[in-house]
């Protein structure tokens, strides 16, 4: 009689989870991932290999050790600090080369957090470092300057700084000072300015949902009003804090930074004024917690086109291809569980910033000891070197974990945007070895065969041998062998071939007998 075969289909969703067991994962988990290595689940579903990135000005920043800061001013102008001797200079680039600004009085210690004021008729950003004085970027006079005594003494050594309603609020250690309505640089008490004590050192101020959040170390408030007269300091968390300042950002809706106990989020409930704390980054705890244990610095990026939240662990010892990260894309609209999770690596960030522009392009850059200032979402390849894009499933038992079945072929649904090879294994058995009597087939590779992608008017395309309106494979079917009472597949991508999504893919197997 012939064997009859059964088709059993993976949806590639769910992103990287780790707080299952192996076989509840994958019983329950169908198309997640135990390994989701620079692959970005998708909002359109599936799981895209990441874009890579390319050096944003050929020229490095001037200086020494990491930067300290980069801020994306417009379309053409980025903002840079680097330390350079025995202080800090503050570059501005319009494509090709940095040219000096400014220059502090001290090093800065730590890193450079900037805002914008929009309450004059030039594009002003403040910048404060934790050491000096806060500078301050016209725009329109293209000029840098940092604030003096004759300002006031008290923001000196400033280390945050936010824009709330009409006013400029500067955090320096447990004291939070706002300036006088409509100014970045008026402290007279007289005019509106003013000073809080939180009661606790202040690492980050974001303003949510008409309330200005001041994370502290160890405590979460929240600051309410809308002048001197009826500022109102409440808490929100008296034993949750935040670890890094620059973790703090904003992603469809809600709020999220790196505690003590993983990535936490901030959103607001159906109450109003209430705030809810989940730990969104529990599906992947034990990934979560070696990369908070990896490293001592920390830095976030949005990537507001993807709803994507991506925050990188720096050590400065440490290569770039090894450098870690984590990444999550929100896929519902409100609530930390509506997140799907994947790590990153080969991205080495020390500080980074992402913006809209006045062209409505956003811009994500980012930048660590080379002094290059880097821009992610760009090209295929990390500045000329391979991404290694890895998929892990969790084993399967496909309906019965003690029923062996025997597998013929494997029909992969891919969206490619260029040529694709991509090495695929499958894996039996909870990956035992030819002693407990399974044998794992070897690594097979998969290739496009479709035409190559030609855009007209680029200035790499060729035209006498491109094929113009070719349509590449999306369907590719490969035989496999081996038997076993769960599968588990491994797809790999090591090269700088165009970015391509993993959508679905189809076992076509036999049901023998229970052993």
């Amino acid at each position: 009689m012939a064997t009859q075969w059964q088709t059993f289909p993976i949806e590639f969703r769910g992103g990287l989870i780790s707080n299952q067991s192996p076989l509840q994962q994958g019983t329950n988990a169908v198309g997640s991932a135990t390994l989701l290595q620079n692959f970005e689940p998708s909002k359109e579903g599936g799981y895209t290999k990441i874009l890579g990135y390319t050096k944003h000005d050929s020229s490095a920043v001037p200086g020494s050790g990491p930067i300290l800061g980069v801020k994306v001013v417009n379309s053409s102008d980025t903002l840079a600090v680097r330390k350079d001797g025995s202080a800090s200079k503050v570059y501005l680039s319009t494509g090709s080369g940095w040219t000096l600004k400014a220059t502090s009085a001290t090093a800065a210690g730590g890193k450079v957090t900037f805002e914008n004021f929009d309450f004059s008729s030039s594009n002003i950003i403040v910048l404060v470092d934790g050491v000096n004085y806060p500078a301050v970027f016209d725009d329109t006079a293209n000029t840098v300057t940092y604030m003096t005594s004759s300002d006031t003494t008290d923001v000196l050594a400033a280390s945050s700084v936010a824009r709330f309603k009409s006013a400029m609020f500067y955090a320096k250690g447990t004291n939070l000072i706002f300036t006088a309505p409509t100014t970045y640089n008026d402290f007279s008490v007289a005019n509106g300015s003013g000073t809080l004590n939180i009661g606790d050192e202040i690492v980050g101020l974001k303003v949510f949902r008409d309330q200005l959040i001041i994370f502290g170390r160890n405590k979460i408030k929240r600051l309410s009003g809308n002048s001197a007269a009826d500022y109102v300091v409440s808490p929100i968390s008296e034993n949750i804090g935040c670890v890094a300042g620059l973790t703090i950002q904003e992603v469809g809706g809600d709020l999220f930074f790196a505690s003590v106990d993983g990535i936490r989020s901030l959103a607001a409930t159906d109450r109003i004024g209430d705030f809810g704390l989940e730990i969104p980054s529990d599906p992947i705890a034990k990934n979560t917690y070696d990369f908070m244990q990896s490293a001592s610095d920390f830095s976030s990026v949005v990537i507001r086109e993807k709803a994507q939240y991506r925050i990188f662990a720096y050590n400065s010892s440490e290569q770039q291809s090894a450098a870690g990260g984590l990444l999550a894309t929100k896929l519902l609209p409100q609530g930390g569980s509506g997140l799907a999770w994947a790590e990153t690596k080969g991205i080495k960030a020390y500080v980074a910033d992402s913006a809209y522009t006045d062209s409505l392009a956003e811009i994500v850059l980012f930048g660590n000891e080379d002094g290059y200032i880097y821009k992610l979402e760009s090209g295929s390849s990390f500045d000329g070197s391979n991404i290694n894009a890895i998929y892990e499933s969790p084993f399967m038992p496909i309906n019965d974990p003690q029923m062996r079945k025997s597998f013929y072929k494997a029909t992969f649904y891919i969206e490619p945007t260029g040529s694709l090879s991509l090495d695929y294994n499958v894996k039996y058995d909870f990956d035992k070895g030819p002693a407990d009597g399974v044998v794992q087939p070897d690594t097979d590779t998969l290739s496009s065969t479709g035409s190559s992608v030609f855009t007209y008017g680029t200035t790499s395309a060729v035209f006498n041998t491109a094929t113009f309106g070719g349509n590449l494979d999306k369907v590719y079917t490969e035989n496999i062998i081996g038997s076993g009472k769960t599968i588990a597949l491994r797809i790999e991508d090591t090269s700088t071939n165009p970015t391509f999504t993993l959508d679905t893919v189809l076992l076509e197997f036999a049901t023998e007998d229970r052993q």
